[in-house]
């Protein structure tokens, strides 16, 4: 894997102090918002420096039930080739829910949200993975996402979860440590659990960014300073592999650049400190081995299983000596990871559960039944058959977060809320930074009237049809009172929903609206 070295989130609200910043070998963009033909300016510069720059995607879903949309593959690859980027990353998460799959409203999220850790949804995200990785030009690594929910049902950790996506897919890892961390506060999660179980060799990169808690909930916002917490993990990382990059996120609420160059120094030295940690750990092995050793046996203490090609312990069986199938065969494969037969072991078999012997299964209804993969049902009945029963969990979920419908079985009701209303201000955020006009033209009564708004509509498509979907549900209604300010509302909803900008002579409108007309006789 190439190496990066320490790195920061490009934004063009830290643009001009990024390219002032020293010591940043690399930096990483949001994909959706660079267009191809029309880099901007500071990226332009930076890469003619030397700086590698690496498109970051939010809206594959490659989580979700159904596959990646082509065009959505296309135009990621179209930003790699455009940045001339070593790799692109994405999420395991699902972004949107519904439609022809489950025959349900097609509903979006605008947010990351988890994947039911079963076996069922490892097989639809190996495959949706393998989709991306064959469309797009360059190695693919994907991110692990912080969550306030967790899912019934489900089957393996974190880290399980991880290292069998990287073992039947090849694919690389982004390890976002504040996500780690999140994890760890919203759903019991031990970081340093989650670390041993990762394959170390398939991590690409590492995210490192700040939140905030409230009422015992951590938000990850990436709008604070980096805790201590995620630096300590950080540093636990470094202490078992040498992190080929380490990138400093942060989103909104910029400090001054002295700031972030204070916090990028943080993220060196809790590096640094863990590489220390690592090479006395070897050093204490060497030694160990060099005292314990007796002639024509192994050294004392190494178990079979750490054996080269052997599994780990507490993982599931790797596929590491099975033999590659040709037709099957993914490109920069990590290591001894060899490509995956859906559902089988290292010789074919089917994985066996990740239940106890003996546990009890029951019958099962609701999201648990829903989301349970290999160890509720006999046998594995197909990837289709996957995505359907996937497909039918995470609308009923989505749709209990952003429609208000009933949360479903095996949820905690209050954190379902508590990510509902999350997902509610963010979208009144988001619509406002796509639509400046709206808040100036609403004033202080923007964000009463959206949220009210967002009860009862949920989002069907991007930010900026939101934003015309909010104007017209205003206009509706009559509002807002002010005569002035619902005419100025009205004149940005018809400049903006038409194919073509208005043209701001009244002439000009009148004869195009009278050919529109005589067309249609």
């Amino acid at each position: 894997m190439e190496r990066l070295g320490t790195g920061i989130g490009w934004r063009p609200e830290i643009a001009d102090a990024v390219e002032r910043m020293p010591g940043i070998d690399w930096v990483e963009t949001v994909a959706e918002n660079v267009c191809p033909g029309h880099l901007p300016e500071s990226l332009r510069r930076l890469r003619e420096r030397g700086v590698t720059v690496v498109p970051h995607g939010v809206s594959l879903g490659l989580g979700g039930a159904d596959r990646p949309d082509e065009g959505r593959l296309a135009a990621l690859a179209e930003r790699v080739e455009a940045l001339g980027s070593p790799l692109v990353t994405e999420h395991i998460a699902f972004v949107r829910a519904g439609g022809s799959l489950t025959a349900t409203p097609h509903l979006e999220a605008g947010h990351l949200l988890p994947v039911p850790r079963t076996r069922d949804a490892l097989d639809v995200l190996c495959e949706n993975v393998r989709i991306a990785q064959h469309a797009l030009p360059v190695p693919l690594a994907v991110e692990n996402i912080a969550a306030l929910i967790s899912w019934p049902g489900e089957e393996m950790t974190e880290g399980q979860f991880l290292y069998e996506l990287a073992d039947r897919t090849g694919v690389r890892l982004l390890i976002d440590v504040a996500n780690l961390h999140t994890n760890h506060v919203n759903r019991a999660e031990d970081p340093a659990k989650a670390l041993a179980e990762l394959p170390l060799e398939a991590i690409a990169y590492v995210h490192v960014a700040g939140g905030f808690e409230r009422d015992g909930v951590w938000h990850d916002s990436h709008a604070h300073p980096v805790p201590r917490p995620v630096l300590d993990i950080l540093t636990d990382l470094a202490s078992r592999v040498s992190p080929p990059g380490v990138l400093l996120e942060r989103d909104e609420n910029f400090p001054e650049p002295a700031e972030l160059e204070a916090e990028l120094a943080s993220i060196r030295r809790a590096v640094e400190a863990g590489a220390v940690e690592r090479v006395k750990a070897q050093v204490r092995a060497a030694g160990h081995a060099v005292a314990t050793r007796r002639p024509g046996a192994a050294p004392e203490g190494r178990s079979e299983a750490r054996r080269p090609g052997a599994a780990p312990e507490g993982r599931s069986a790797l596929r590491a000596g099975a033999p590659a199938r040709s037709d099957a065969v993914t490109p920069g494969a990590v290591g001894t990871l060899t490509p995956d037969v859906p559902g089988a072991g290292p010789r074919g078999e089917r994985c066996e559960p990740l239940v106890a012997a003996g546990q009890p299964q029951g019958h099962e209804t609701g999201a648990a039944g829903a989301t349970r993969g290999a160890s509720g049902r006999p046998e594995h009945t197909g990837v289709d058959e996957a995505r359907q029963r996937l497909g039918v969990a995470q609308a009923a979920l989505l749709s209990a977060l952003v429609a208000g419908t009933p949360v479903p079985e095996g949820f905690d009701r209050v954190r379902v809320g508590v990510q509902a209303r999350a997902l509610a201000a963010k979208r009144a955020d988001v619509v406002a930074k796509v639509a400046p006009e709206l808040p100036e033209i609403l004033g202080a009564d923007y964000r009463t009237a959206f949220l009210a708004y967002a009860q009862t509509q949920p989002m069907t498509g991007g930010y900026r049809r939101d934003a015309l979907t909010f104007a017209e549900h205003l206009l509706s209604a009559g509002r807002p009172g002010d005569v002035a300010a619902r005419r100025e509302l009205r004149e940005w909803w018809l400049e903006r929903s038409g194919p073509a900008p208005r043209s701001r002579r009244p002439v000009r409108r009148l004869a195009r609206a009278t050919r529109k007309a005589l067309l249609r006789r």
